[in-house]
């Protein structure tokens, strides 16, 4: 066989899928297994959003649509934008694409050269270094510690830009430590990305899932600019609908930024499902009580994971203030974190992450993704005391 491109050798993919098809083996055979290795919410997607897709298909919203999105879609999504966020920004500062994921590429690959560089925190979601080496560009990664409550110090962040920074992409609440960023630290990377004159992205997938009762407080730094120089907003509705078998979601940024990103993705993938996008539309325009319910619900499941996680000896787990996961420090146990992940999902049947699947300063940590049942999470609890007795 011919030798592959060199891309080939900077894929990395999404290693919970990796746990995952473990999991799946196990259950093949046989064996039950409590499902915290993967971020996808317990709930389905509303019923109103269902019955919008089928009328739509039924309507025959079939065919191709404008690559940048169906109009109705950006308008209502630049309303959304301004209830949640403060600013109204225009359709053209918005293109719609399947999922978020698209979104990072399209940003890097449109914003960022080869050799160039991106700051990134470590821990941090998996597919941001995947995606930065893809496009021959430099992750360059900023440490976050359990001390901070895994929160990104401004002053370290500053201390990583170069000559070469291209980009700062940021995500609160963060996936996988959950951590939630207030609005002076907010307020100072954007501060930073201003005064080296880079591009800021805005991980807010989870802006909606914030633990308010915590005197915890959602924050963005797109509403500095308006996303019309610098910053661009990621956002998805696979997370807060519940919709992420869909593959939906809309990136917000400066018009110009938006035409290039919006030239590649039709490149790439033509245009996004219009009955897709129409199903979108039911989500943004329904009643958003369905979310409210949502996250007290996750609240009282995040509440449960930690108290359980925290009594047991060689585990400590901090109360994380948003997303639906937990990292805690498995350090006392004297495991790796790969070990006490694979060891724990083969011989009892829980399915974790590892915390160095997120960078290396996620070795010692694992995360678990607490959108489960409240009795499988207890069970799940019952099973690592067991695993650590």
């Amino acid at each position: 066989m011919k030798a592959f491109s060199k891309i080939v050798g900077r894929l990395h993919g999404q290693k919970m899928f990796q746990i995952l098809a473990k999991a799946k083996e196990l259950e093949q055979k046989g064996i039950d297994v409590i499902h915290l290795e993967i971020g996808d919410p317990d709930f389905d997607s509303p019923p109103k959003v269902i019955e919008a897709a089928c009328n739509a298909l039924r309507s025959g919203f079939t065919h191709y649509t404008i690559s940048a999105g169906m109009k109705e879609f950006r308008e209502v999504a630049a309303k959304v934008t301004m209830r949640s966020r403060g600013f109204l920004p225009s359709i053209n500062q918005i293109l719609v694409t399947p999922g978020a994921n698209i979104q990072l590429y399209l940003a890097i690959a449109c914003l960022v050269n080869p050799g160039e560089e991106v700051i990134i925190t470590d821990p941090c979601f998996v597919s941001y270094t995947s995606i930065i080496e893809l496009c021959g560009a430099k992750a360059v990664k900023v440490p976050t510690y359990e001390s901070n409550e895994f929160k990104i110090d401004p002053k370290d962040l500053r201390k990583a830009v170069t000559k070469k920074t291209r980009m700062i992409m940021i995500n609160s609440p963060n996936n996988p430590t959950g951590a939630v960023m207030n609005e002076g630290e907010i307020k100072e990377i954007y501060e930073i990305a201003e005064s080296f004159d880079i591009y800021l992205l805005s991980d807010e997938v989870y802006g909606r899932m914030v633990y308010k009762d915590d005197h915890t407080q959602f924050f963005t730094p797109t509403v500095y600019d308006q996303c019309k120089e610098r910053t661009l907003l990621v956002h998805s509705f696979s997370k807060s609908y519940a919709m992420t078998g869909w593959r939906i979601g809309a990136i917000a940024g400066p018009e110009k930024v938006i035409q290039h990103m919006g030239l590649l993705l039709e490149t790439i993938t033509s245009c996004v499902s219009p009955f897709i996008q129409l199903a979108a539309v039911q989500a943004m325009t329904s009643s958003q009580e369905h979310i409210d319910g949502m996250i007290s619900t996750y609240r009282k499941k995040r509440d449960l994971i930690v108290s359980g996680l925290n009594d047991i000896d060689g585990i400590q787990c901090l109360k994380p203030g948003g997303a639906f996961y937990v990292f805690p420090n498995i350090k006392g146990t004297g495991l790796t974190a790969e070990e006490f992940s694979s060891q724990l999902l083969e011989k009892f049947g829980v399915g974790t992450c590892p915390g160095n699947f997120f960078g290396e300063a996620g070795e010692g940590y694992v995360r678990f993704c607490y959108a489960n049942a409240e009795e499988r999470i207890l069970e799940a609890i019952d099973r690592i005391k067991k695993f650590l007795c």
